[in-house]
C-alpha cells in the first residue's frame, strides 16, 4: 500500500521560514566566507617572500591555499538560490490550493518573493567569481615571476 505525505499548513510555514532564513543564510555565510578567504589570501601575498621556497611547485601550493573555496562558493551559490526559489515557488502553489482560488495578486506576490532567493544567490555568485579570477590572476603573475628569477631573469 502506497501512502502520501499530506503537507499539512505547518510544514508550508516551515518551508516559508526556511527560505527566508535557511537559504539566506547560508547565502549570506557564503558571501562572508569567501570575501574573508580572498582578503587572507591577498594580504598573504603581500607579504610571502619569493625567496623562502625551493620549487615552484612548493611556491604554488603555498599560493593556492584555500583558493578554491572562493570557487566553490561561486559555483554553488546560484544553486542554493536555486533552491530557495523552488521552495518559494512551492510554498505559492500551496496556498494557492489551500485558498481554492487562483488570485493573480496572491501568485504574482508569492512568485515575486520566491525570486529573491534567486537574486541573493546570484549576488553571492558574482563577487565570488571575480575574486576567484582575480586571484588566480595574482598567482600566475607570481608564479610566472617566481619561475623567471629562478631562469636567472631580472625583473
Amino acid at each position: 500500500m502506497i501512502k502520501f505525505l499530506l503537507i499539512t499548513e505547518g510544514h508550508m510555514n516551515g518551508i516559508t521560514l526556511a527560505v527566508d532564513y535557511g537559504v539566506m543564510g547560508v547565502l549570506a555565510l557564503m558571501s562572508i566566507i569567501a570575501v574573508a578567504v580572498a582578503v587572507e589570501r591577498f594580504s598573504y601575498f603581500r607579504k610571502i617572500r619569493h625567496d623562502s621556497f625551493k620549487t615552484v611547485q612548493a611556491y604554488e601550493s603555498a599560493l593556492t591555499k584555500r583558493v578554491y573555496i572562493v570557487a566553490t562558493v561561486g559555483t554553488n551559490a546560484p544553486y542554493v538560490g536555486l533552491l530557495g526559489t523552488v521552495l518559494g515557488i512551492m510554498q505559492t502553489f500551496y496556498a494557492i490550493g489551500i485558498s481554492g482560488s487562483a488570485d493573480v495578486e496572491a501568485i504574482m506576490t508569492g512568485l515575486a518573493m520566491s525570486l529573491k532567493a534567486t537574486a541573493a544567490g546570484l549576488v553571492t555568485a558574482i563577487p565570488a567569481v571575480i575574486l576567484y579570477n582575480i586571484l588566480i590572476r595574482k598567482i600566475n603573475e607570481m608564479i610566472l615571476h617566481k619561475e623567471a628569477i629562478n631562469a636567472g631573469e631580472e625583473f
